[in-house]
């Protein structure tokens, strides 16, 4: 038989249940609407998985180039939680090799000469408030270029390259699969 305990206690537990349901999906949709939505771009380069991940961030009439995002100071490449790259195999990155794994992707802009760019194997890390230049595996300095507008920051990967856009610059960075044998015997230099 069942007591009124009982009852009430079966009600408790479905009114919880329909309650978690529903702030499952109100927190699924504000997730969708963040300023800076989360994105990833995959490609497979000679049987090699490269991905990234990044939350996405807006230019809304701001000024991003020694602005929002300053000059000769480390930023995370995008909003929120770093950027990271992550790759199944050993890869070539502008012809420097990159261990199989998952790093944070840094940037150090510069207004009138080269970007650092820097790949961190902490990859899992709120911004930059934690990083540490011990950590890092791979710096390349290269020069942004002028594109079109984007409003919204990407990042398009190709089996040929990774191309950051953004307001009105861009970067690419050249990626090679690290499977052939001339590859492999850079990677153990």
């Amino acid at each position: 038989m069942f007591t009124n305990k009982t009852i009430q206690a079966n009600n408790l537990v479905g009114l919880f249940i329909i309650l978690a349901g529903i702030l499952n999906i109100s927190c699924a949709s504000n997730s969708d609407k963040r300023p800076s939505p989360l994105m990833s771009d995959s490609v497979i380069i000679n049987k090699t998985l490269v991905t990234i991940e990044y939350s996405s961030p807006s230019v809304k009439k701001r000024e991003i180039w020694g602005g929002l995002v300053p000059y000769d100071e480390l930023w995370r490449t995008g909003a929120n939680k770093a950027t990271y790259l992550r790759t199944s195999e050993n890869i070539l990155v502008n012809g420097e090799p990159l261990e199989k794994g998952s790093y944070s992707l840094f940037t150090i802009p510069r207004e009138d000469s080269a970007w650092s760019v820097i790949f961190n194997r902490d990859w899992d890390q709120w911004g930059s408030y934690n990083y540490d230049v011990n950590n890092d595996v791979l710096r390349l300095e290269l020069i942004p270029y002028p594109s079109d507008f984007y409003e919204m920051m990407q990042f398009t990967l190709s089996e040929k390259d990774l191309l950051f856009q953004w307001e009105k610059l861009a970067f690419k960075i050249n990626l090679a699969s690290a499977n052939s044998n001339e590859d492999s015997l850079k990677l153990q230099r």
